[in-house]
């Protein structure tokens, strides 16, 4: 069993990719908080890269999907926020390179 921490939350959101982009969630820095609690019921702030993106719901989808596959998940919750808004200067830099930005 992985211990449930926020770098195992993190870490199985790096396999969640944005449709446009084909970059995952976390190197495009749209995850901005995971809480864990006691019971293993996680909660995620995390935005888009803009309002009205029409893969936001695909997205919360993926995110609870991999995120509940952890054990020991019990509950995923996911916050879209749009403060602060999302720029390409969150990307990770060595992706940011990678796909030109």
């Amino acid at each position: 069993m992985v211990e449930l921490d926020e770098d195992a939350v993190r870490d199985a959101l790096t396999d969640v990719y944005d449709p446009e982009l084909y970059v995952d969630i976390i190197s495009l820095g749209l995850v901005y908080d995971v809480d864990i609690d006691e019971n293993g019921d996680v909660d995620i702030e995390m935005t888009l890269t803009f309002p009205g993106c029409p893969y936001g719901p695909q997205l919360v989808d993926d995110v609870e999907t991999a995120v509940g596959e952890l054990d020991p998940v019990r509950n995923v919750a996911v916050d879209i926020t749009f403060e602060p808004r999302w720029s390409p200067d969150m990307i990770d830099d060595d992706i940011r390179a990678a796909i030109g930005m």
